[in-house]
């Protein structure tokens, strides 16, 4: 990042993150916050931590650069998730069309990183967000509920050599596995539901362990691996014992919420390598 950022642009997924983002943003000083939310997608709560908010529809990508550049904003962060079916189901603008025509593979990676040129076209650079995201960042040692027994720390090991495989390959970041064996990897469906999968599989007593990492080389302007309460919920419900995320490069939301899951149910979450 060149020299300090008095204006910022937010691309505002789903769920907290865009919310966090912004009063930890205006917490450190930044004067001016033009946020692009999305209809369906975006927390409506977002407006009231902004100077602006425009709405869009996926895939209005000229509207969007529009929106930072008529606004004097120069620099832009990605924060929250887009549901991966909506990165498909959009009606884009001719733009987006052209975007989209030039891909040769669509994932999440090659659509945000498309977007990323674009912005830069108009002179609009896309910056990582963690100098706003390290508290919410945990590192290596983390560790909450119960402790782990020799045969959990050995399945997380080999999901965690599974899950960088799976990240690699543009597959998915999250694994479920349990005794050595994968009951589910992340495809299109996304974590959460590749979590309820693979808890589904463990049988009825349950016992599988998550595993969600960051890809080799991972660009951390977009598409940085996060948990919340939700996707604790989802563990709790699919008897998770487990959940290992990876340090330095897992947002983890709803701090005290999540806590509270642990202390009550379940599952045990900390940070590996």
């Amino acid at each position: 990042m060149s020299g300090p950022i008095n204006k910022l642009g937010i691309i505002a997924g789903s769920r907290s993150l865009p919310l966090l983002i912004a009063r930890e943003a205006r917490a450190q000083g930044i004067l001016k916050i033009v946020a692009v939310g999305f209809e369906g997608e975006t927390n409506p709560d977002l407006a009231a931590l902004v100077d602006e908010i425009v709405w869009l529809r996926v895939g209005q990508l000229s509207k969007m650069i529009s929106a930072f550049k008529d606004r004097g904003i120069q620099q832009c962060v990605m924060a929250g998730q887009i549901a991966p079916k909506n990165l498909f189901d959009v009606r884009p603008d001719l733009r987006g069309m052209m975007l989209l025509f030039k891909l040769k593979e669509k994932n999440a990676h090659t659509i945000f990183g498309g977007i990323a040129d674009e912005l830069q076209k108009d002179r609009i650079q896309l910056i990582e967000a963690t100098p706003w995201l390290k508290p919410v960042m945990p590192g290596p040692g983390f560790h909450l509920g119960s402790r782990l027994s020799k045969e959990q720390r050995e399945d997380i090991e080999f999901g965690y050599r599974i899950a960088k495989e799976t990240a690699r390959l543009e597959i998915g970041q999250t694994v479920v596995v349990k005794g050595g064996v994968v009951l589910a990897a992340e495809g299109f469906e996304g974590t959460d539901r590749c979590i309820a999968r693979g808890g589904e599989l463990s049988g009825k007593d349950g016992g599988a362990i998550a595993i969600k990492v960051a890809k080799v080389n991972h660009d951390m302007r977009f598409d940085i691996p996060c948990i919340g309460a939700g996707t604790i919920s989802t563990c709790v419900a699919g008897k998770i014992s487990v959940l290992a995320i990876e340090s330095d490069k897992t947002i983890l939301l709803e701090r005290e919420e999540v806590e509270k899951l642990v202390k009550s149910k379940g599952p045990a979450i900390v940070t590996v390598p």
